[in-house]
């Protein structure tokens, strides 16, 4: 695991983080190669929420790039602004400071290249099966007719080991289940970038590490763009190809970690848990600093 910045930024820019990765070079095969520049861009984004009696600063001037077919995963506490961030990629929230850009173009609200996963099981219309839940956004939004659109359905619902269920209904699904239609259906509207809010954190440990070894198969063989949310270290581990770690309320970018060579195989071993252990310093060393103060 390399470490790609390791020091907290406060109120600089992002500057310093995209120096450091220039200055290391290509990384490993496995990683994206980031001479094409990024796909995602976020600079100096701070979000808030406001209230009648009070404006709640949710995260604090934080940067990163995301590059094509990153598996970048944003990690942090309860209450960090991860998912924050996550919505405000999305377009459903707008920075109060700085800029959030795809492709190069300001990000002005939601569009058809952001597609979000989320992690309640309940985002599927229940009067529509598996084949027409991941068909309606591609004939929602005009992408495809419909005889195309069930066409490219039924190819994301093969891709998700669903095509014996396509004409089952939500409430005959498992949760695990119910997440594959949600993803089939995000990938089928082939977006720039897939986002993913703590999808498996309501499924149980085995349905859990399924769906982190599916995902990965899944874009093996696609080599889609992710932005994952997780408070899981593990999960950050093998999920992603990069770990952003954001400080506690309100979110900064404390960190960024490159990942790659970690995946399911490697849990038990002792680099895989090294990792978890830095990660874990690098996510509560101010309240471990405070604890050091606080002993006589």
């Amino acid at each position: 695991m390399t470490l790609v910045a390791d020091e907290l930024l406060r109120d600089s820019s992002v500057a310093e983080i995209r120096q450091a990765r220039a200055a290391q070079g290509a990384s490993a095969a496995a990683t994206p190669d980031a001479s094409a520049g990024p796909l995602l861009q976020v600079d100096g984004v701070s979000l808030e929420y406001r209230t009648a009696e009070t404006i709640v600063r949710a995260t604090h001037r934080v940067g990163f790039d995301v590059h094509e077919a990153d598996r970048f995963v944003l990690l942090g506490p309860s209450g960090c602004g991860k998912s924050t961030l996550l919505k405000a990629v999305a377009g459903f929230i707008a920075p109060v400071e700085g800029k959030i850009r795809l492709s190069g173009r300001p990000i002005r609200g939601p569009g058809p290249d952001r597609i979000v996963v989320f992690q309640e099981f309940d985002q599927l219309p229940p009067w529509k099966t598996v084949l027409q839940n991941v068909a309606f956004p591609l004939t929602a939004s005009r992408t495809l007719p419909r005889r195309e659109a069930l066409e490219r359905a039924h190819h994301y619902v093969e891709k998700v080991g669903l095509a014996k269920f396509a004409d089952s209904y939500p409430h005959q699904l498992s949760g695990g289940m119910k997440q594959r239609v949600a993803i089939a259906r995000a990938l089928a509207m082939q977006p720039s970038i897939l986002l993913m809010d703590e999808p498996f954190a309501a499924l149980d440990a085995l349905t859990r590490r399924r769906m982190q070894e599916e995902l990965l198969a899944l874009w093996d063989e696609v080599r889609f763009t992710l932005l994952f949310v997780t408070h899981s270290i593990e999960e950050a581990l093998i999920v992603g190809n990069r770990v952003a770690v954001l400080s506690p309320h309100p979110g900064r970018l404390r960190a960024e970690f490159n990942s790659h060579e970690f995946d399911l195989a490697s849990t038990g071993g002792a680099p895989f848990q090294a990792a978890v252990r830095r990660l874990h310093e690098r996510l509560f060393e101010h309240e471990q600093a405070g604890a050091g103060e606080a002993t006589p």
